[in-house]
Order: structure tokens, then C-alpha cells, then sequence
């Protein structure tokens, strides 16, 4: 992976037997399909912020599955042998150059080490580091008499000359291992076969496509994700994504060469405060759940600032995004959740009673605007006024800002600080999961209690409060939540292009467009799903919950069926079950056209007339084309048909996907033996094939 000035990159953790459902991530195990075929499938755990609610403790909601994705790629294409030789020649650079200072009588810190080497240079360090740097090298200065130097894989001879001249000796070549004998691995690793066939980059570029035609992606349809703000990734927004200047850049690099990095995300942090009506903006969270997490530290930050040790009462509403009461526990507070009433509102009256109840110890209200179930809180107002009356702070998630952004502003309604999801709002990919960037922004008393960094090239920030004076700029000096001062700053372009291409009115336009979608979605399926909630005159904010219990409780036809028959159909599912079970939320965001939007709502119509049509008796549920959904290739051609449906209705509900069939990789996973059965470890690769 490259450096990107600090990231994205993937991390990684392992634990013993027995911890397993303990991890704070996601887990890829291993479960069965409809045909007792292996199939995997993440994991119960991923899904646990949402059914714990305020015993939650793990707010993961964004992994690094694109970086990790690309490093295990790496693997594939050198096998376990071409990594060995890249170790052998990353350590050999190293030992090459210590070898040499040995010979010139020069110290080192230590003589066992795998690449870096710290030189000890008496009162030398700083003159070294800088004719270093003159030359195109950046060396670390550990200490006025210490410089570290780390070789990799991109070193090269000429490069140990230059360096073996800086530091005073010629680079010797050839020398022995440093590395103790009883730390050399013997054991084999990297056994399965993905490891060991791709060897040439036909092979490889086939490889991937072959696992890339597996996945429903956005260039293949619409992935309507309730919640989750699936929306276009332009092309020229992802352009400097690839520039070197970007990606090749040390987290840690001197303030003098970053200048243009630092400069996009002081723009960028000037905007999102515009924006959203705070003053200041840090980068540096990885994912909107290290932003929440931030933000709650700054809260607790305040609060013990000020002497009070005792408020750590954190209200939460039952509309509330399932990662507010993990990031709640983890930054020490005690969850009290308020109830909402029948239209998914903030039970005002609720909020009031919670609110007298803990006056004493309320440190925080996290509140979802819009909410999680779709609706426009028209009592903001008073409920933010209300926690502020009792001396609390309000942490308005902004993870819903896709409905409100260019229409009003979080700061001026009462929000004292707020998260932003650059993977939703403004445009960076999921990835699958992530990269995601989460940034924070809070009015200026909150400021200091931001994280902050020891090694960041700036201690302040732009501010983009219109009150502020011209360039006044705030400290964050909170403690990190990230290695690296701005987190992930090389996916940053792709947010800044957005806003820059945008504007104000390009933004407010697309916000518009968004809501004006989910409300035609709304009103196109409410006579044949209900909308859960929705708020005055039937309206809803950028995404609709269709409410399927009364379907089930009619035909038999579950949420689970309607999901998978979705894919017959050529779409991803919604989000289903959350916020309430037995439910899809549909969000179609401002990136499709009416066209594509119009094809979900048909399927979405013929899904519920073969759902009828089970009601009606002509199908049980078990025979219908719902439960056997989805269908593969293998499953329609395969031995005799015997189900209660034809073929054609099962693989071609809609004459349209005739032409443009996506065909899934895999029937119906079963979730219930997967969740009892984790593993950890592949079974046996002849299963897979």
C-alpha cells in the first residue's frame, strides 16, 4: 500500500480460539447454501451495534476492506516465494549498510534489526537529515546524536551509495543475516493453491475479473443501501486518487514538503465547517465510527475541563444509528435511551423526563438528524434546547447530512458537534466496507478537545465559521484516535474535486434531488408496502422504510425473501431490519436517474404480486419463487426442474433482464448455520471448486 501521508491502510489483529465473537471487526466465515454447497458470509458480530444497542461495545462500522483487499492481492500475484525474496533483499539493503558502518568504526544502536538501522552520529544528526533531505532522501532524526534509515523493496544499490556517503563509510555488499537464528520462520505459510497459480499478469488480471464478476456493484445497478448512501464515485473526483504526489508521501514528512497537501485539507476542513455551521474540522478519523468516537471524547474533554467529573449520562434515541451507544460506552459515558413515538420521531415529552432525571450527570444527547427512520425531527429546536438547559452537549450524527446538506446547518440548530461520513455525503467509495474517512466538526469551545497529534505538520486549523475573522485559526489538542495526524488524507481529493466541482448550489441541488427520490419511491410502493413512518403530509426525508410485517403476516413472505428475490431481479437489496425489524429501508440517493429508479419500483410491484400469489394459494411459501430466491445459472439448467414455478419465472421474472441478466454466484446462504458454525480457517480448497 502506499504511504498517502498516513493511509488508508488495512490493519489487522488476531486473538486465540475462544475470543473470536470478542472481535471488535468483521469476520468472513464459512456457511452452507440452499444445495449444502460452502459459501461465505460475514459474521454475527458485524451485525451486534445494532441488537446490543447500549450494551454494544464495538462501534466498528467501516473496515479497510478495499486496502485490505489490495494488499492480500499483493500476495496472490508474488506467492509466498517472491514475498521471501522481497524480505531477503529489503533485509540485505539493511545489512549492507550496516556492515559498512561497522567496518568505518561507526556505532549503530543495535546489531539485530530487519530494516532500519538507527546510526549513532555524535551532534551530526540535524546535518545529516538535511543534506539528505537536499538530495531526495528523508531520513529520521532520532535524536541530535542518533538518524534511523529504513530500506524496502524500492531501494536500490545507487540509493545505499548516496546514503553510505551521507553517513561517512562505503556500503559494504553481501554481508550475512543479522537476524538470529531463532527467529527465521521455518514453517510454510501461504499453502493455498490462490497463492501459488497466478503467476503472470494474464493470469492474474483474469483472476480478479473472475472474483470482480461475483459482486453487484454501482456500474451494475442501483444499490438502494437505506442508510448507507450508496451514491456515484465520478471519475473525475477519483482521478487524483493515482497521482504519486498523493500516494507517495510519508505520514511524517517535513511541514515544507506536504505544503499542497496541507493546503487541500485546509480547504477541505474550511468547507466541510461551512458547510455544516461548526467552526472547525479535524480529518483525522478514519471512519464516521472514530468520528463519533472524537467527538464524545471532546464532549468528555469539555466537561472535565470544566470540573465536571460527574456528567456521564449520554441520552440516545431509539432512532439512533446502532454505532452512538457503542461509541458512547467506549468513551466512558452511560447510555439512557429516549423512546420515540408512533411517526419515528423523539418522544419530546421522553427526552424532558430523561433530561430532569439526569440534569445533575447529562453529558451528552447523540441525535440522528434526520433520523435513522426517515423523518425530519420538527422538534429539534426543543430538544436540543432542552439538553443545553440541563448543561449538557448535543452530538448531532451527521451520517444522514445527504438529506440536509445546502438546506440547513447542524451549528444552527443547536448542534455542538457532528461526524460526516466522506464515504457517504461527499463521494469517497465504500470499498466494501471502507476506506471511510469521518471527520469532526464542532463549534470553537469544543475546539481544543479535538484530536490532535505530537508529529503534525500544523497544531491549528482554517475555521469555516462565516462569524469567524479571516484566517483565525483554532488548536485541536485532544489525544489521537488515528497513527496519523489528517488519517486517511490520499482518498481526500476525491471530496475536496466533489465540493470544488459542486458548489453551494450543486450541493443543495443534489440534496434535493435525493430526498425528491426516496419521496417518489415512497409514494409509488406505499399502496403496496406500507411506509413505515413518515412525517407531515406523508413526506419523507432521503430514504423510506417499507414495512413488510404486514405481507409476512398475510402470505408467509418474509423480509429474507423479498431481499433475495431482489437479486432475480437484477437489484441489491435494501437495507433490511434495521432500524426495525422485518422491514427494507430504501434510500436511492441523487445519483440515479428516473429510469433506473422506475425499474426498482417494478420489481418491487412484481416481487409483491408473486407474494399474492402465495397468499392467493397458487404457491405455498415454501414453493414459490420467493423462497427458492436467488436463482444461479447452475440452479435453472441442472438436473430435472421440479420446483412449482417454470424456469422463465424463476431467472427472467421481467422480459427486460433477458438482455441485461446479472446471474449471482450463489443460492440462498443459510444465516442461521453460519452464525453457530465460525470458522476461522477455509475448509479444504476441493470444496470450493
Amino acid at each position: 500500500m502506499p504511504m498517502g501521508f498516513g493511509g488508508p491502510h488495512a490493519g489487522y489483529m488476531a486473538v486465540r480460539t475462544g475470543l473470536e465473537r470478542q472481535l471488535p471487526g468483521r469476520l468472513v466465515g464459512v456457511s452452507q447454501d440452499a444445495v449444502g454447497n460452502p459459501a461465505y458470509r460475514l459474521s454475527l458480530q458485524t451485525r451486534e451495534q445494532h441488537i446490543r444497542r447500549e450494551k454494544a461495545t464495538s462501534n466498528i462500522c467501516t473496515a479497510q476492506v478495499l486496502l485490505a483487499v489490495m494488499a492480500s492481492m499483493y500476495a496472490v500475484y508474488h506467492g509466498p516465494w517472491g514475498l521471501t525474496h522481497i524480505a531477503k533483499r529489503t533485509h540485505q539493503h539493511a545489512v549492507d549498510l550496516f556492515a559498512g558502518a561497522e567496518a568505518a568504526g561507526i556505532e549503530t544502536s543495535s546489531d539485530v534489526f530487519f530494516d532500519t538501522v538507527t546510526f549513532v552520529v555524535p551532534g551530526r544528526a540535524n546535518e545529516i537529515v538535511t543534506r539528505a533531505h537536499e538530495r531526495g532522501f528523508l531520513l529520521l532524526e532520532v535524536s541530535p546524536d542518533q538518524v534511523a534509515v529504513s530500506t524496502d523493496e524500492t531501494t536500490t544499490r545507487d540509493d545505499l551509495a548516496v546514503l553510505g556517503e551521507l553517513l561517512g563509510f562505503e556500503v559494504s555488499a553481501g554481508s550475512a543475516s543479522v537476524i538470529p537464528t531463532e527467529l527465521l520462520r521455518t514453517s510454510d505459510f501461504l499453502t493455498h493453491p490462490v497463492f501459488r497459480t497466478h503467476r503472470s499478469e494474464t493470469s492474474m488480471m483474469r483472476y480478479l475479473k473472475h472474483l470482480a464478476d461475483k459482486d453487484y456493484a454501482l456500474d451494475r445497478g442501483m444499490i438502494p443501501l437505506g442508510s448507507c448512501t450508496m451514491k456515484l464515485n465520478a471519475a473525475t473526483e477519483m482521478a487524483a486518487v493515482t497521482w504519486p504526489e498523493f500516494a507517495n508521501i510519508h505520514p511524517f514528512a517535513p511541514a515544507d514538503d506536504v505544503s499542497g497537501y496541507l493546503e487541500l485539507i485546509g480547504q477541505l476542513e474550511g468547507w466541510l465547517a461551512e458547510v455544516t455551521g461548526y467552526d472547525t474540522v479535524s480529518l483525522q478519523p478514519n471512519a464516521g465510527s472514530q468520528g463519533e468516537l472524537a467527538g464524545l471524547l471532546a464532549i468528555r474533554g469539555y466537561h472535565l475541563d470544566r470540573g465536571d467529573s460527574g456528567r456521564t449520562v449520554c441520552l440516545i434515541p431509539q432512532s439512533a444509528h446502532g454505532t452512538n451507544a457503542a461509541s458512547a460506552v467506549l468513551a466512558g459515558l452511560r447510555v439512557v435511551v429516549v423512546a420515540c413515538d408512533d411517526q419515528g420521531n423523539v418522544d419530546l415529552g421522553d427526552l424532558r423526563a430523561k433530561v430532569q432525571d439526569h440534569a445533575a450527570e447529562l453529558a451528552a444527547l447523540m441525535v440522528t438528524y434526520p433520523s435513522t427512520h426517515g423523518v425530519y425531527e420538527h422538534d429539534i429546536r426543543e430538544i436540543t434546547d432542552a439538553v443545553h438547559e440541563a448543561g449538557g452537549q448535543v452530538y448531532v450524527d451527521g451520517a444522514n447530512l445527504n438529506a440536509l446538506l445546502g438546506f440547513a446547518r447542524f451549528g444552527e440548530f443547536g448542534g455542538d458537534v457532528s461526524h460526516l461520513n466522506l464515504h457517504k455525503t461527499f463521494c469517497i467509495p465504500h470499498g466494501g466496507g471502507g476506506p471511510g474517512v469521518g471527520p469532526v466538526a464542532a463549534k470553537a469551545h469544543l475546539a481544543p478537545f479535538l484530536p490532535g497529534h505530537p508529529l503534525a505538520q500544523q497544531a491549528d486549523r482554517r475555521t469555516g465559521s462565516p462569524a469567524a475573522a479571516e484566517g483565525q485559526r483554532l488548536a485541536h489538542s485532544g489525544v489521537p484516535v488515528s497513527a496519523a495526524p489528517y488519517g486517511s488524507p490520499s482518498i481526500l481529493p476525491i471530496s475536496w474535486a466533489y465540493v470544488r466541482m459542486m458548489g453551494t448550489q450543486g450541493l443543495t441541488e443534489a440534496t434535493g434531488a435525493a430526498v425528491l427520490a426516496a419521496n417518489y419511491v415512497a409514494a409509488r410502493l406505499r399502496d403496496h408496502y406500507p411506509v413505515l413512518y413518515a412525517g407531515e403530509g406523508g413526506l419523507v426525508a432521503h430514504e423510506c422504510i417499507l414495512d413488510l410485517r404486514p405481507l409476512r403476516d398475510a402470505t408467509g413472505v418474509t423480509v429474507d425473501d423479498v431481499a433475495k428475490r431482489l437479486i432475480d431481479y437484477g437489484f441489491h437489496a435494501p437495507t433490511m431490519s434495521f432500524p426495525v425489524a422485518g422491514t427494507l429501508m430504501v434510500e436511492p440517493t441523487e445519483s440515479e436517474d428516473l429510469g433506473e429508479i422506475d425499474r426498482f419500483v417494478e420489481a418491487m410491484i412484481a416481487i409483491k404480486h408473486e407474494a399474492d400469489r402465495v397468499g392467493n394459494g397458487e404457491w405455498s411459501a415454501d414453493e414459490s419463487p420467493l423462497r427458492g430466491a436467488p436463482h444461479t445459472a447452475e440452479a435453472v439448467i441442472a438436473g430435472e426442474w421440479a420446483a412449482a414455478y417454470s424456469r422463465e419465472e424463476a431467472v427472467y421474472p421481467l422480459k427486460s433482464l433477458v438482455r441485461s441478466k446479472y446471474w449471482p454466484p450463489v443460492r440462498r446462504i443459510d444465516q442461521a448455520y453460519g452464525d453457530r458454525n465460525l470458522f476461522c480457517a477455509c475448509p479444504p480448497v476441493e470444496a470450493f471448486a
